[in-house]
């Protein structure tokens, strides 16, 4: 179906029908809900092309990923850019993946720069000092971190409080009594994962808590289970677990489960960031922090981005969501 069907049909010129569909303002809103509507009913789909061309857009967005850790190895991280991706290609924009390297100086995002194949960029796994951002703010690129860092400027950020999620698990299980924690996290420089240790630690600090045992490792099942299995051999065991992300909770709760530690009067609390990967073996609930659902994490990102394709200041593009604990 084409404009001037849309304009035949209603008795309007194509170019009106035109504009009405572009968002200019200079069209009466009676006759732009008119024209919408007509849309609808006959199944008009603008022409990619045409508009691309019009526009200069390329209706394209990057999601910029490390190398090393491969977060398509976390479970969630690919349930939420799946979700992202839906959200956008309702709007008609693509979601492109870009693998990029730290020790290749960022070819991967200065190829994506010098051919303008996307319009901004997604920029995943931040750290603290995160040379993409910074190169993207000096050349004036948009782009949306997942994750905050530490730039001189504003810029478009989404997070979640990941300071907060472990205080209120130790917080919890403290207050019943416990008194023995244990931390596996990722060894990996990122800010998500310095915020969730500090947070862990700080609230041991505020109980007169030992903070000994806190592990870096790297974040995979075969981690998680080693480091269970070593910690449930030693003379006194950890009373409570909790891991950063869900492939370690997964390796502690096969470990916890064949040792019997995972349910019953004896059980060792086992607290999973993101919960349990749907993909485990193990049947059992575990006491999860959880952060969002992940249509509304993916909603939330992509309308963001939209926003920032659109112009809008980055300032106003700045979103902290606070995390949950969800008990067995």
């Amino acid at each position: 179906m084409s404009l001037k069907a849309i304009a035949s049909a209603l008795g309007l010129s194509v170019t009106t029908v035109s504009r009405a569909l572009n968002g200019y303002d200079d069209v009466a809103e009676e006759t732009r809900q008119r024209i919408q509507q007509e849309a609808r009913r006959i199944g008009y789909r603008p022409n990619a092309v045409a508009r691309r061309l019009k526009t200069g857009r390329t209706n394209a967005v990057g999601l910029l990923f490390p190398v090393t850790p491969l977060p398509f190895n976390d479970i969630s991280f690919v349930e939420m850019m799946g979700a992202t991706a839906q959200s956008l290609a309702q709007s008609d924009v693509d979601l492109l993946i870009i693998a990029d390297d730290t020790h290749d100086d960022h070819r991967g995002m200065q190829r994506m720069l010098r051919t303008h194949c996307v319009d901004a960029l997604i920029v995943a796994h931040t750290a603290r000092h995160d040379s993409r951002l910074i190169k993207l703010q000096q050349l004036g690129f948009p782009f949306l971190a997942l994750g905050r860092s530490e730039l001189a400027t504003p810029y478009a950020w989404f997070d979640f409080d990941n300071y907060v999620g472990p205080t209120l698990a130790v917080a919890h299980y403290a207050d019943a009594g416990l008194q023995r924690f244990a931390w596996l996290g990722s060894h990996h420089d990122q800010t998500f994962v310095d915020q969730r240790r500090q947070g862990f630690l700080d609230a041991l600090a505020l109980r007169g808590l030992d903070q000994n045992a806190c592990w870096r490792i790297e974040p995979t099942r075969r981690e998680g289970y080693r480091l269970t299995c070593q910690l449930l051999a030693q003379p006194q065991r950890p009373q409570a677990i909790i891991t950063d992300c869900n492939m370690l909770g997964d390796g502690a709760a096969i470990a916890l489960r064949e040792a019997g530690l995972l349910t019953g009067t004896q059980r060792i609390e086992l607290v999973v960031y993101d919960g349990l990967p749907a993909d485990s073996v193990v049947a059992d609930p575990v006491t999860s922090i959880v952060q969002a659902t992940r249509p509304d994490v993916g909603q939330q990102v992509a309308e963001m981005v939209l926003r920032l394709i659109e112009g809008e200041d980055v300032s106003t593009l700045q979103v902290l969501w606070q995390p949950q604990l969800k008990l067995p």
